[in-house]
């Protein structure tokens, strides 16, 4: 997609953020600095609503809001933290640093730096469920010792993965998955400013099938109007069904059916790491598509939404993500209903539980 993204371009202000609750305590925050929990399921607006309350809070917030994704620590080797431009900074000479130790220098080391602007600075800890509890109790240590000069902003869908000593530590903030008619107000805006042409039918349609997920409309309304030329309900439906890689998904459900489960996990792969999806939405469409299709019987259907109701359990846990999709694919296919038993067999692509 060709320009900047609408996501970008058109990121809320702290008063344009639709949820009252959280925006009145954002606003605390603004006279009141302090240490916060934003916490809610995927696309519901946490980075964005931090972005807001940095650009009302400090002069500079370019420099002022350091963002440390925790997937940019814990998903990737030693090298790639040691190249990275935002880190090789620190870590210059220090290549035999432990990776646990690199993790806290760069913490450390971003907390430390005085503010470019004003008496505090933000630094933004996202998808932080995945932050292991050791790592934890060294974060903890370094808010204990900066909390003059810096605030912490830490985002996840799971706050019961933070230890005590932090969520004691931080207010929390509440934001839920937007309503259908909250997401259409939001794209309503959008496409005004961006003089774009759209009716009642098309705007509905893709806030429906984003499913509560703020960035995925948005992402999904501009790739419509890029395509279609507009977003009503006919171009919004061909645009999308090529967008939200149904045939993908189907693919991955046909080589499950037929015992190739190393391709099936391959295209859960892609679709984790190229199509933008996380565990529970790619779960959700997997559902959708398998509806749609006339390939399944009843049964096999019922017995889907079943060991889906398992796997969402253990997704929304924090669990891996890839593993749980495998194992209800591995278990649909094998005609089971207990995906509890399967997940607790050899991972049939090799990995292990």
């Amino acid at each position: 997609m060709d320009g900047p993204l609408w996501i970008d371009t058109h990121a809320p202000d702290l008063d344009e953020i639709r949820q009252t609750d959280a925006r009145d305590r954002l606003r605390r925050a603004v006279d009141e600095p302090m240490n916060l929990v934003v916490q809610g399921p995927p696309g519901a607006g946490k980075t964005a609503a931090t972005r807001a309350l940095a650009r009302e809070s400090h002069a500079d917030p370019e420099s002022d809001l350091i963002e440390i994704n925790v997937a940019d620590f814990f998903g990737r080797t030693k090298k790639e933290i040691r190249t990275d431009p935002r880190f090789e900074g620190f870590l210059q000479g220090r290549s035999r640093m432990a990776k646990r130790d690199m993790i806290n220098r760069v913490l450390t080391e971003s907390a430390s730096y005085a503010p470019m602007s004003g008496e505090y600075k933000t630094v933004l800890l996202d998808n932080a469920e995945s932050i292991r509890e050791d790592f934890q109790q060294a974060l903890r240590r370094v808010m204990e010792k900066h909390h003059r000069t810096t605030q912490f902003v830490i985002a996840t869908r799971q706050p019961s993965k933070l230890i005590a000593p932090i969520r004691s530590r931080c207010f929390p903030i509440r934001l839920r998955a937007p309503t259908t008619d909250e997401t259409i107000d939001v794209l309503e805006t959008i496409c005004d400013r961006e003089d774009v042409e759209y009716d009642a039918d098309g705007l509905e349609f893709v806030a429906s099938a984003a499913g509560g997920d703020l960035r995925r409309a948005i992402l999904a309304a501009q790739t419509t109007a890029v395509e279609g030329g507009e977003i009503t309900m006919t171009t919004a439906y061909e645009t999308l069904g090529e967008v939200g890689e149904d045939d993908a998904i189907r693919e991955a459900l046909a080589a499950a059916r037929e015992g190739d489960l190393k391709d099936a996990r391959g295209t859960l792969d892609d679709l984790l790491d190229e199509g933008g999806y996380d565990g529970p939405g790619l779960l959700r469409e997997t559902l959708r598509v398998a509806r749609a299709g006339s390939a399944y019987g009843g049964d096999d259907l019922a017995r889907l939404h079943t060991l889906a109701g398992e796997a969402d359990l253990a997704l929304t846990e924090g669990l891996d993500d890839r593993l749980h999709l495998t194992h209800l694919l591995a278990a649909w296919a094998a005609g089971r209903t207990d995906l509890h038993a399967a997940f607790h067999e050899p991972d049939p692509a090799g990995a292990e539980p």
